[in-house]
């Protein structure tokens, strides 16, 4: 299925890419990859500020990362012209502001590889790293970067 009806279908815009917080660019493309920068959960347009095992609880991390995941897909779409000139979604690698006690990043980041692969099928089943950190920069709860294979 073209990856834009399936977007459709499942109510999605994609979002303008957003200006870098700091000293680097969106995306990086290597010849048929495309590294993709850490994007911060936002809500409303601004950083989803919490911390899981304290403010939050994984429903709410899960939907964090689904949110990004649609941030990144607008950033990707924004880097190849067309999303469905992606071959594969290769990596996925998600940092969640925890408590040392919450061991459930695997299942907040969840919320982005779930929707990646709704959108892209069999081309969306990818590695993937998941690591609990002190902190993420402006307070925002999760940060997920990606690297993506195109024709």
């Amino acid at each position: 299925m073209n990856v834009h009806e399936r977007m459709k279908q499942l109510g999605i815009n994609l979002p303008p890419v957003a200006v870098p917080a700091a000293a680097y660019v969106p995306y990086v493309q290597i010849g048929k990859l495309v590294f993709l920068s850490g994007h911060i959960a936002k809500r409303e347009g601004q950083p989803w500020v919490g911390q899981l095992g304290k403010t939050m609880g994984t429903d709410e991390g899960k939907a964090a990362a689904r949110a990004i995941a649609i941030d990144l897909m607008g950033t990707l779409q924004a880097a190849v012209g067309d999303l469905n000139r992606v071959r594969r979604i290769v990596k996925v690698m998600s940092l969640v502001n925890s408590t040392p006690d919450f061991t459930e990043q695997h299942l907040v980041t969840n919320g982005a590889s779930e929707l990646l692969g709704e959108v892209f099928g069999e081309r969306g089943a990818h590695a993937r790293s998941a690591f609990g950190v002190a902190q993420i920069p402006m307070g925002a709860c999760v940060e997920i970067e990606l690297i993506a294979e195109v024709d």
